[in-house]
């Protein structure tokens, strides 16, 4: 074996030993010795326009044409712009095991989604779907307090690190308590009204829904995330998401300001006015 070939053999066999002890001593973190989640986070997925595998289509909303499906009279004019990308898809098994009653609704969802997404309207996104929206959000850590912020809409999550007791009422984004496991942030969010959606293809929960999120810091640069879903009133079993989340770097590091509920006034109100502008 030439030395070059040395070389190559001792840095892989390298790569391999640092892989095996998961490069847990690379990771940034905090004064008390935690894993350092401050900064800025964006996913890279498709998640938001459907959380299982789906091919690219011509419109979120489609209605039927004389040699298949067409965009929706409501879309139409964006073109490809209003086109769905396609995606692999983000949850184990690539099923969401829904009772027939509620995978009956998340079919009625889809078909008027135009109409029915929360996200449409501005509303607030919810748990998990805040996480995966085509915005970032900013993790704000220290010894004795977690706060995420979001880009859409404002939103924002206090991370009770004592046990909060039971919600004092419903929420669109719930309540939080995280502990840590290991160097895995846990956090249970319960509390959550039914009226938020998991993603543009309809799919629910109800008032019963528990999230349980996992992240873990992989790199400096990279959070592992999973977040399970219970809710008995919708789902038969508990099921999984799971996704990379990306830490944003250099200038636009930063969150910027997207509250869309000044956009959506003329969707929501705009038939109200003396003389409507798009009628």
């Amino acid at each position: 074996m030439n030395k070059l070939n040395k070389i190559k053999s001792f840095g892989f066999v390298a790569v391999l030993v640092l892989a095996s002890q998961g490069f847990a001593h690379d990771i940034p973190r905090t004064a008390d010795g935690k894993p350092d989640f401050n900064g800025v986070w964006q996913v890279m997925n498709t998640a938001n326009f459907n959380l299982l595998a789906h091919p690219a289509q011509a419109a979120q909303a489609l209605t039927p044409g004389p040699y298949g499906s067409v965009p929706a009279k409501g879309v139409v004019a964006l073109g490809a712009v209003g086109a769905v990308p396609a995606g692999l898809g983000v949850v184990d098994g690539d099923e969401i095991p829904y009772r027939p009653e509620a995978a009956a609704r998340q079919l009625e969802n889809a078909a008027n989604w135009l109409d029915e997404d929360p996200e449409i309207k501005c509303y607030l996104p919810g748990v998990p779907r805040a996480t995966y929206l085509p915005h970032p959000f900013q993790i704000f850590q220290s010894e004795s307090a977690l706060f995420i912020a979001y880009e859409y809409a404002g939103a924002v999550r206090n991370l009770y690190l004592e046990d909060p007791g039971e919600p004092p009422a419903d929420a669109w984004m719930g309540q939080s308590h995280a502990t840590w496991d290991g160097d895995t942030l846990v956090v249970e969010a319960i509390g959550f009204n039914d009226r938020t959606w998991f993603d543009r293809a309809g799919n629910h929960h109800s008032d019963a829904l528990k999230v349980t999120e996992r992240y873990t810091l992989e790199s400096p640069h990279v959070i592992r995330y999973e977040a399970t879903i219970e809710d008995p009133k919708v789902f038969t079993r508990p099921w999984t998401m799971r996704m990379p989340i990306y830490k944003r770097v250099g200038p636009d590091a930063q969150l910027q300001q997207f509250k869309c509920v000044e956009f959506v006034e003329e969707l929501l109100y705009g038939h109200l006015r003396k003389e409507p502008i798009n009628e």
